[in-house]
């Protein structure tokens, strides 16, 4: 009896004690968008920092459901507008992230298709959307 009255303590310890769960490592630099038209007529990149700023985004049916209204407390966000292009297939590639004590240097690399048959007409405005899972200073290279 003495034995089964063990082994049923020892059961309920183990079958109580805190489970730890696993902490989920976000990835520094998310592409939460890349859409072929929709941006600007120019080319420029634009960091969101800023709660304001942020509403821009989320009122994009795009990005409505990618992002939250707290997630500006824990990251920036950039909008890469890519300004007129006369060829399909542009596409951004993130080449490296490099965080340091002080900011991140991002280096990516635009590229566009280089068929001769798909040139247009009238120009498309690609732009993309990135999220950067940190509020440090944002460096383009």
């Amino acid at each position: 009896m003495k034995k089964v009255f063990f082994l049923f303590s020892v059961f309920l310890v183990f079958s109580c004690a805190n489970k730890s769960k696993l902490a989920y490592k976000q990835p520094l630099v998310e592409i939460l968008t890349q859409q072929e038209n929709g941006g600007a007529n120019i080319r420029f990149f634009e960091i969101i920092s800023e709660r304001a700023e942020l509403n821009m985004l989320l009122n994009d049916s795009n990005l409505k459901r990618k992002i939250k209204p707290n997630d500006i407390e824990t990251s920036n966000f950039i909008v890469m507008s890519f300004g007129p292009k006369y060829k399909r297939k542009n596409e951004i590639t993130i080449l490296e992230t490099n965080e340091n004590h002080n900011n991140i240097v991002i280096s990516f690399l635009e590229s566009e298709s280089k068929n001769a048959k798909d040139s247009l007409v009238f120009p498309i405005y690609p732009y993309t959307v990135l999220k950067i899972n940190s509020k440090k200073e944002i460096i383009f290279k």
